[in-house]
């Protein structure tokens, strides 16, 4: 009886396998529960989670007061295929943004994890009695259902580990940047459109220096970590990296590692609203940046955010202000031309009294910020008038920021990687500015705290002004937008909902006529799959 048993054990551990997959993928979304972030989606997603035929181990109960070892154990059996199976079919269609990494982290944690279930079942094993069947079955049946919470405690046993590795490989970091006496060290801030600004300023400056940009949406401390002890070389002249954070404190602390001399912010925006509550903790924590620059260091702002011009700047730096409306920054743009091809501008350096026009291939007002900040601080560092020309020509489209694609006969603008309230509406205008059909393609906005539905709600207003059809992506998700639309007296006929976004674009081509142009804006992490 007892091998039985182990072999029907097996069956419940490869479901748990696929299970845990799941699972393992949304703490690393979640940060690892940093700030409880995991915990938090746990409980927005609780019956997601757990109402499921995980549930049914609780037939076990009664099962406990009747004797039948063999027909309980092919019960068990036929439970954890079933699961298995459908667990199989639900996962199959399923599209991840960002797919699981299995990291040396991840890899420690499987580990954790499989000790705790031993733990359990060595000691069912080795004193294994045929009556106590039911209750072994119970108890694993439980812990498999509980997985969600198991994964946390797995996490909790491993911080000191994962403190000391962490310990370990920041001061490599440290100690490779300090071996880097001429390195120049650039750090990118804001709400928006770092990885954007990121990109393009290093496009710019590796037309005279060895440049290095941390690698996609690394602006973490882990991400900036990564990137230090694995890219950067003794032949880089520049290091640019991106810096993120949910709460105030994280950005003095990846300067601390850094130690910048030039900084570029953004824009101040309502991002990750929900983790800093208000608008002015945003302000604050952005400018933790800017604060901590040398005084022989460069800060490159935004004229236009009054959360800049107002803020009471700390460091004695030089601030070089740029700015689309004010002809009173040091660098600003004039005639902004939007075309089919991309978007071209004058751009004026104040103090040298020199100007030029520039092309690029990226589009909308956001994209001119980011260039005319990146072409402000390369100034600075020594490109003349016809690098920075070169440079702007040479800027690669940044994946799925406003970036111009093509299926089949339809124009597509893909600015699928994030979505905030200016951004959005940025993007909504230059679909509007586009002849022929306009399609948008949205699952609407997050992590935008109390204001999230008023937001998604005015950005369903503005998507009526513009669109022919609009396509919702997430019946709960999208209330507020579809809200926004029928306060505009949309018509109905032309709002279309799925639950799926593989749906859209077979969608998309039956709505398409001649000449059509759809926005695809925002595809949210799968933490927020409905």
């Amino acid at each position: 009886m007892k091998i039985y048993f182990i072999l029907s054990l097996l069956v419940s551990f490869y479901y748990l396998y696929l299970k845990n997959k799941k699972i393992m993928h949304m703490l690393q979304q979640n940060y690892y529960n940093d700030d409880n972030r995991y915990l938090k989606w746990l409980e927005n997603n609780f019956k997601k989670s757990f109402i499921n035929l995980d549930l049914l181990f609780i037939v076990f109960i009664p099962l406990c007061f009747i004797n039948s070892s063999i027909s309980h154990i092919v019960l068990f059996v036929i439970l954890y295929v079933l699961s298995y199976i459908t667990y199989k079919n639900k996962i199959k269609g399923e599209q991840s943004k960002k797919p699981l990494v299995v990291t040396a982290r991840v890899k420690r944690l499987y580990v954790t994890e499989l000790i705790i279930y031993l733990l359990v079942i060595i000691p069912m094993i080795i004193n294994f009695k045929e009556l106590r069947i039911d209750i072994y079955y119970l108890i694993i049946g439980l812990m498999i259902f509980m997985n969600w919470y198991i994964i946390v405690f797995a996490n909790i046993i491993n911080k000191p580990v994962e403190k000391m590795v962490f310990n370990h490989f920041k001061k490599m970091a440290k100690n490779k940047l300090s071996s880097m006496m001429d390195l120049k060290r650039v750090a990118i801030t804001g709400s928006y459109g770092k990885t954007s600004s990121k990109n393009i300023l290093n496009d710019i400056l590796n037309v005279k220096y060895n440049s290095y940009a941390t690698e996609k949406s690394f602006n973490t401390m882990n991400g900036l970590m990564i990137s230090i002890n694995n890219k950067l070389d003794k032949f880089t002249d520049v290091f640019i990296s991106e810096m993120g954070a949910f709460k105030r404190g994280e950005i003095k602390e990846l300067c601390g590692l850094i130690h910048p001399q030039y900084g570029i912010l953004t824009i101040i925006g309502t991002a990750h609203l929900e983790s800093f509550k208000t608008r002015e903790n945003i302000q604050k924590a952005k400018f933790e940046l800017i604060d901590g620059l040398p005084s022989d260091g460069i800060a490159v702002l935004n004229m236009d955010d009054p959360y800049q011009t107002s803020y009471d700047i700390k460091s004695d730096c030089k601030k070089v202000w740029v700015s689309l409306k004010n002809k009173k920054a040091d660098v600003y743009a004039s005639d902004i031309k939007l075309s089919g091809d991309g978007t071209s501008f004058k751009v004026t350096f104040k103090k040298a009294q020199e100007s030029c026009t520039l092309e690029t291939k990226l589009l909308g007002d956001a994209n001119v910020y980011n260039i005319l900040q990146a072409v402000a601080l390369a100034y600075n560092l020594g490109l003349d008038i016809k690098q920075i020309q070169t440079g702007v020509k040479r800027i690669k489209p940044i994946e799925h920021r406003l970036e111009l694609k093509k299926f089949g006969d339809i124009n597509i603008i893909d600015d699928a990687y994030n979505s905030n309230p200016v951004g959005a509406k940025m993007a909504v205008d230059i679909l509007g500015m586009m002849s022929g059909k306009k399609i948008i393609v949205t699952p609407g906005m997050v992590e935008l705290g109390d204001k999230q539905y008023e937001y998604n709600m005015e950005f369903g207003k503005q998507i009526a002004k513009v669109c022919d059809e609009v396509i919702l992506v997430g019946e709960e998700q999208t209330k507020p937008i579809l809200d926004g639309l029928k306060k505009s007296k949309y018509n109905e006929k032309n709002i279309h909902i799925l639950n799926d976004v593989k749906e859209a674009f077979p969608l998309m081509k039956k709505l398409s006529g001649k000449e059509t142009n759809v926005l695809l804006e925002n595809d949210l992490p799968d933490i927020f799959n409905e």
